[in-house]
């Protein structure tokens, strides 16, 4: 039975569910067996485009546990890791400052578990963050994990704002399905400045992000440390539906090809800052992924790197580009840095 035939049985049998259960189920299913990474899957991040980025992101932790103090024996922690690319260039950086922090990853997939295993053979593997030693500074980097993760929908209707539900399609049994507001009134959900939005109006929320937000915050507010995540988003609140589905390199419709297809939503940067004061850290950006690369000083890494081999001048010019640019994703992606308030304050963020 595919994922899309048990999700229409379950329907069938208790009625439709929401996009936050509907986008949790297809995602967990798609990343459980494969490696969607590369030209032979469905998309490419950043760390897989040049060596650079992940260095400029190992850099900025590296120099930012220095003008500390040094303190502590850190943990490099990552949150949904690919490949383990990003870890193994951000690692490689670190070692250039005299740093070699025993490396966590959180990930859930047996797949790529395989791929980073064999990218990082000391790495030590979690479920989730309860599992990560409490013990030592954290240097973590979150990269395209919070897009990922379930968010709840709701919409204004004439009857008031109602939670987005799935109900089984037309066609072939279990391949096709339909949003549509459902019957529960949802005016809790709605943030005071959206609630007077017009009707077919979509605001969208995931407890899912904040829930880890807050763990990871709270984490470094007793261990110490610094987080950079970054991720596509905006600064919320905001109206506008973002669910979008990725699958051979191509947009497609996120409730057709159910598990097959990478589902995911912007990323609203201002509930994860929020997140982070709350438990007392402090929050710098979010900037724009190509300023906070610039004023990494990936122009001078990408001509050195190009000295060191002109044959690769055009293809690191290419990549440094595709990074920055705003036409690409300099700033469709963001970047923010949630730290303990004794630490110091990240380069890239300007001030």
């Amino acid at each position: 039975m595919t994922l899309g035939q048990r999700l229409a049985r379950q329907i069938e049998a208790g009625g439709p569910i929401s996009i936050a259960h509907f986008m949790g189920e297809a995602n967990a299913h798609y990343y459980a067996g494969r490696d969607p990474l590369g030209a032979a899957g469905d998309f490419i991040t950043a760390p897989e485009i040049s060596q650079m980025f992940g260095e400029l992101v190992g850099l900025c932790l590296a120099d930012v546990w220095m003008r500390t103090g040094r303190k502590g024996d850190p943990l490099y922690l990552e949150l949904g890791p690919g490949r383990g690319t990003l870890a193994v260039d951000a690692l490689r950086a670190m070692a250039s400052a005299a740093l070699a922090p025993k490396v966590h990853f959180v990930e859930t997939s047996p797949t790529l578990r395989d791929r980073q295993k064999a990218a990082l053979p000391h790495v030590i593997f979690h479920d989730d963050l309860a599992d990560v030693p409490t013990t030592g500074p954290l240097l973590a980097v979150a990269n395209e994990f919070f897009d990922a993760l379930p968010v709840r929908q709701v919409e204004r209707t004439e009857q008031g704002w109602r939670e987005r539900v799935v109900i089984g399609g037309l066609g072939e049994p279990g391949e096709s399905f339909i949003p549509m507001p459902g019957y529960r009134p949802m005016e809790s959900a709605v943030p005071e400045a959206l609630r007077n939005a017009p009707a077919g109006s979509i605001v969208e929320t995931s407890p899912a992000s904040a829930t880890v937000a807050l763990e990871l915050a709270q984490r470094i507010a007793r261990q110490g440390g610094c987080a950079i995540i970054i991720d596509y988003g905006y600064e919320g609140p905001a109206v506008g539906d973002t669910l979008q589905a990725v699958r051979g390199h191509q947009m497609t419709d996120p409730f057709t090809h159910v598990g097959d297809s990478d589902l995911t939503a912007h990323v609203d940067f201002t509930m994860i800052g929020n997140v982070a004061r709350q438990a007392g850290l402090r929050v710098h950006g979010p900037v724009g992924q190509g300023a906070f690369l610039t004023a990494l000083g990936i122009d001078a890494r990408a001509a050195s790197l190009s000295r060191g081999s002109p044959e690769r001048a055009a293809e690191l010019e290419q990549a440094r580009d595709r990074l920055t640019s705003a036409a690409q994703m300099g700033e469709l992606f963001k970047v923010i840095a949630i730290c303990h308030p004794d630490w110091a304050t990240p380069e890239g963020f300007g001030g």
